[in-house]
């Protein structure tokens, strides 16, 4: 059974607490535990919440009952130094309950339970005898407590002693490296004060300068450059060491023995110590020959799509944050990510070459459309492309831009193939973002837009929205979390009643996921469902869920478990059902599953397939979502009886042609044999307005 809150979630309680309902008790749950495991699980739950344990759930509990049994030994054996209890407690260490409450709540939770323990009433003097037991688990607690910090800060300090030498290595080999660096590197090395005056040049540097290297220690860097250049350079330096800027690299003519200049590519950095302060500068210097210009048609390669020609991911990204700090304040700059439709039915059907082809010619016609602004097109990846554009007054705006991407893409691509291919595109946009703004963040806000734009359906762009970014980013983050929540056991499984409307009798028992986050509080069971099945998380989350509402199941009453799309189309859903059944011992009969309307409509085999395998094998099913004259004709095909009414259609109940509407939809499918679930009831009113039109099961806050 579970309690409201409200917002509307339910949190889970045990079936063996008291139960409240309507009318009639809820169903009780078979095989009560002892009181023995009672106070092993609370004393698990409370010191699991003081110190991590790398455990799963299931295996806390297993620990801590073992450990009861131990406790409710030397309670009852009339050893005067119960041993027991002190191994007890040494064991709690190895568990690593050594939070700073886990001994004080272990001390409270038991030296409460055990004095009502009915199978511990027998012993004489019992509050004596559980002073003394909870005196020895202390005991043997701190000396385990001792040897465990003890052996740990010996640990620590071999593992100092070895870190010191490992670091004096590493030391002698990183002088050893740059030593090698340093003397066989065909790029010039110049190591200077930070006046400037060289303290040691590597033989490539006075190569270049036709000098030995002899010569050139004590001079000044400045004066090897031509001195047109020199001030440049010292400028350069100087913003370096005061901080303006984080690298040097600028283009400066090297001046040889014989008076000769030499353009050459100067790369500086700052050596500072500890506490900051600049002590040398090191440059790099290469000679503009040959290798310096392959190096440059590399670095080209590097930053464009070798197929289209146009800058790539990591170019797009440069220019960006270069883009962000010059535009126009009043104007800003304008990011649009482009997706091509249904691109990858068109890669299948007219192969690579006409595939290719056809990107090229995407990549032509978008550089035609922002061809009078100051803007850039780039390759991002597959089928998507960037557009930057640096807004000024005469830009068009971003609706414009839009239906001139959509005008130029739409015209027919005739290819070698003589097929003529039209394609679209759906955008995200970033319209004026802070200038402040990293790229990286920036790109993915665009990804999210575009991702939005494209769930969205009917719409071919969408506009950026802060808040929904917002609240995106933090959806994802809880998200891919999940799983390690389901580990560490904040995810649980609670139930709730399905009520007969007419006489309020019980007519099933739903189990659903609960997430007790300890930042944003209880996550309820469809924002839990949402989140695996985006990442993949729903089949073995959904298999264990489907499996313990097989093992609290009550005899008499049937569990429901809800699937999703990708739940019902599961093709091992089947084996995973009965291989449940066979270890819990529940009938078929007992379990009913949920099949979305939607998915056993647009069925392409699985779904339809795992209805009637289920069927077969005894196990019920219900259509979930049910609100549509198609869904009413698709009982006819598949083995279901039970409908539940979508939420979208309960929500507009209260309009006149939707209420029309919703009782004809419960008229038809009552004339077709099937029983109306209706869920979301909070009132008596919503109980006795779904009563009065047809419905015959109840589920919501109403109910408990």
């Amino acid at each position: 059974m579970t309690a409201p809150l409200p917002d509307g979630d339910e949190f889970p309680v045990s079936p063996d607490a008291p139960k409240r309902t309507s009318s009639s008790a809820a169903p009780k749950r078979k095989n009560a535990a002892p009181t023995r495991a009672t106070l092993a699980r609370k004393w698990a739950y409370l010191v699991s919440g003081t110190a991590y344990l790398p455990y799963t759930h299931a295996q806390i509990e297993e620990h801590f009952a073992a450990l009861l049994d131990e406790i409710f030994e030397a309670v009852l054996s009339e050893d005067a130094d119960p041993a027991q209890a002190a191994e007890a407690g040494a064991r709690l260490v190895a568990l690593r309950c050594v939070g700073p409450d886990s001994l004080r709540r272990t001390m409270d939770v038991l030296g409460k339970g055990l004095l009502h323990e009915p199978e511990l009433r027998s012993v004489k003097s019992l509050p004596e005898r559980v002073l003394q037991v909870l005196g020895a688990l202390a005991s043997g607690y701190g000396e385990a407590l001792r040897e465990s910090i003890q052996t740990q800060q010996e640990d620590l300090s071999r593992t100092l002693v070895t870190l010191e030498r490992e670091t004096r290595r590493e030391l002698v080999l990183t002088q050893a490296r740059f030593e090698q660096l340093f003397t066989g590197s065909a790029t010039g090395v110049a190591v200077t004060r930070v006046d400037g005056r060289v303290q040691r040049v590597n033989p490539a540097f006075a190569e270049m300068l036709n000098r030995p290297v002899a010569d050139l220690i004590g001079l000044n860097l400045y004066d090897l450059v031509h001195p047109d250049d020199a001030d440049g350079l010292r400028e350069g330096y100087r913003k370096l060491l005061e901080g303006d800027s984080q690298r040097l690299e600028l283009s400066r003519r090297l001046v040889t023995e014989d008076e000769e200049p030499t353009w050459a590519g100067f790369t500086g950095a700052v050596i500072r110590d500890p506490a900051g302060e600049a002590q040398q500068l090191i440059t790099l210097v290469d000679g503009d020959t040959d290798v310096s210009l392959l190096q440059r048609q590399l670095s080209r390669q590097a930053l464009h799509d070798p197929l289209t020609g146009l800058p790539n991911r990591q170019c797009f990204g440069t220019r960006l944050e270069k883009a962000l700090r010059h535009a126009d304040p009043s104007f800003g700059i304008t990011v649009y990510h482009l997706d091509l439709d249904g691109f990858s039915l068109i890669a299948g059907g007219l192969g690579q070459k006409q595939s290719d082809d056809l990107l090229k010619n995407v990549a032509a016609k978008l550089r035609t459309v922002v061809g009078g602004e100051d803007a850039l097109v780039a390759r991002i990846g597959g089928d998507e492309f960037g557009i930057l554009i640096q807004n000024t007054a005469t830009s068009p705006d971003v609706a414009t831009v839009i239906g001139m991407i959509n005008q130029e893409l739409s015209e027919p691509v005739y290819l070698e193939s003589g097929s003529g291919v039209a394609v679209s595109a759906c955008v995200g946009v970033v319209h004026r973002p802070p200038r402040d703004i990293v790229p990286n963040e920036l790109l993915r806000v665009s990804d999210m837009t575009l991702r939005r734009a494209q769930a969205n359906g009917y719409r071919q762009w969408a506009l950026s929205d802060s808040a929904l970014d917002t609240r995106e980013r933090h959806e994802f983050g809880l998200a891919v979390s999940m799983a390690g929540a389901w580990e560490t056991g904040e995810i649980e499984v609670g139930f709730r009643p399905l009520t007969w409307l007419a006489d309020s009798r019980p007519a099933g028992i739903e189990a659903r996921l609960a997430w007790n986050h300890p930042r944003h509080g209880r996550i309820g069971h469809d924002t839990c469902v949402r989140f695996a099945d985006e990442t993949g998380l729903i089949a073995p989350l959904g298999e264990w869920l489907i499996r313990i509402a097989c093992e609290e199941s009550d005899d008499r009453l049937p569990m429901v478990v809800g699937l999703t799309p990708h739940q019902a189309a599961d093709p091992d859903l089947v084996g995973s059902v009965r291989n449940i059944l066979t270890s819990t011992g529940l009938g078929p009969s007992r379990l009913r599953l949920g099949f979305p309307t939607d998915a056993v409509l647009a069925d392409r085999g699985e779904t339809v397939d795992n209805l009637h395998l289920l069927a077969e094998i005894g196990v019920d099913a219900e259509l979930q979502g049910f609100g549509g004259s198609g869904d009413v004709v698709c009982l006819a095909d598949v083995p279901v009886r039970t409908v539940r009414i979508a939420p979208r259609l309960a929500e507009r109940r209260t309009e006149p042609l939707a209420e029309r509407a919703l009782r004809n939809l419960i008229d038809t499918a009552t004339l077709a044999g099937a029983t109306v679930i209706a869920d979301g009831i909070d009132s008596t009113g919503d109980a006795g307005w779904w009563q009065s039109a047809g419905a015959h099961i109840g589920a919501g806050r109403y109910f408990g």
